[in-house]
């Protein structure tokens, strides 16, 4: 009576263990569908306003929608944008916190900073690229100069007199400003803020002749005559401002400069949480609103995969380190 009892308890157990074990890939199957399940964190490194809170609100809003949660953007601004990425850096990496990345504190940062709290490689996982966008070369109304040639003669006989404001130390305008000051063989005064919207801001005031602007902030501004359009910095000519020349078109043959943002999480973030971010925010940036509210606004969708993001990150410090270093 023993054995046959120790029999069927051997019988059951076994049974039950090939349940469980069959149940198993069923079970993480369940665990990794459940993301995401609670509000998601985007962590803008600047103020609002500017280029950078516009786009993280953008995918914020598409997101949040497309899965029926909240997604919330949470401004931290301060050292370059260093302070926001180092708050995702230190985050859980449950793919609820990240970080939208840009051109200087990411690509740059590190030649910038010695005590950079953060290694931008090794610290962060990209999710996508999301744009590489060129900037505005815009002049305040009152700058007697109309155009690229007419703005380095009147810095070359005005030397130490254009003052031109960017988002912070390190950011793309700002050190598309040092390349183009570099090119020129003229002198510019940068003045750091800690966003664009403050810097253009002051730009319309008059406090500063001069930004390498995001479109989004002064193309109401040009079309009114505030501001003036001098170039753009990119490659080719925008289609947001057709009529207006590049800066290498204009009397600097080989400048190029443009922006950089991506979609970036803490290292160690579960591959298929990053793989579900890359393929809805894909799917957002192939949106034909979205696409056309970008495009208006200079800044066309890149996508693609989180691998294609990487590689960026990499060239993207490779190219602009010299400068990075030239400039202390």
């Amino acid at each position: 009576m023993t054995r046959h009892l120790i029999g069927i308890l051997q019988i059951a157990t076994a049974a039950v263990c090939s349940c469980l074990l069959a149940s198993a890939p069923a079970v993480a199957a369940t665990a990794q569908d459940t993301y995401p399940n609670k509000p998601i964190r985007i962590i803008v490194p600047y103020t609002p306003g500017g280029n950078t809170d516009i786009l993280g609100r953008l995918i914020a809003q598409h997101l949040g929608k497309a899965w029926g949660i909240a997604a919330v953007v949470e401004n931290r601004p301060g050292a370059g944008g260093t302070i926001g990425v180092n708050t995702v850096v230190k985050a859980k990496p449950d793919g609820y916190t990240m970080v939208l990345g840009a051109f200087g504190n990411i690509l740059v940062a590190q030649s910038l900073y010695k005590d950079l709290p953060y290694d931008p490689v090794a610290d962060l996982e990209p999710v996508i690229l999301l744009a590489t966008p060129p900037t505005i070369l815009t002049a305040t109304a009152s700058l007697p100069v109309q155009d690229v040639r007419g703005l380095i003669a009147y810095a070359q006989k005005n030397p130490g007199k254009l003052n031109y404001g960017s988002s912070g130390k390190g950011t793309s305008n700002h050190l598309f400003g040092e390349l183009f000051a570099s090119m020129a063989n003229i002198q510019l005064t940068h003045i750091p803020y800690k966003g664009s919207g403050p810097a253009i801001n002051d730009l319309v005031a008059g406090m500063t002749q001069l930004n390498f602007a995001p479109f989004p902030l002064v193309l109401s501004q040009i079309k009114a005559g505030t501001l003036k359009a001098l170039a753009v910095t990119g490659a080719s000519r925008s289609p947001a401002l057709p009529n207006v020349p590049t800066i290498a078109e204009s009397g600097l043959p080989g400048y190029e400069g443009n922006g950089w943002f991506g979609l970036m999480v803490p290292r160690g973030t579960p591959p298929h949480i990053i793989k579900k971010l890359n393929v809805e925010i894909n799917r957002i940036l192939n949106d034909s609103e979205v696409r056309k509210t970008l495009s208006a606004e200079g800044a066309v969708p890149v996508g693609g995969t989180e691998q294609q993001a990487a590689a960026s990150v990499t060239q993207g410090i490779k190219k602009w380190r010299a400068l990075a270093e030239k400039i202390n």
